[in-house]
């Protein structure tokens, strides 16, 4: 994964899971695509006027839907 995919997730994905509790910034998790339409998951809070990537990763079938947009049930 490049900078590229991570920033395309950021600016065309979808936000699927908000966490308004998270410190020191709250944080969300977005669904999106690479520059090769793989589908990609990155973890970002907002805060002091920043935005700071916790994490990115492709999704697993093993803990996801089919659409990576639901957490299967453990």
């Amino acid at each position: 994964m490049q900078t590229d995919d991570i920033e395309n997730c950021i600016l065309n994905g979808e936000i699927l899971e908000e966490y308004l509790d998270d410190y020191p910034y709250c944080s969300y998790l977005i669904l999106g695509l690479t520059t090769k339409s793989e589908k990609l998951h990155v973890v970002c809070g907002i805060g002091d006027n920043k935005l700071w990537i916790i994490t990115a990763y492709f999704p697993s079938l093993d803990k996801w839907d089919n659409n990576f947009k639901e957490r299967k049930e453990q």
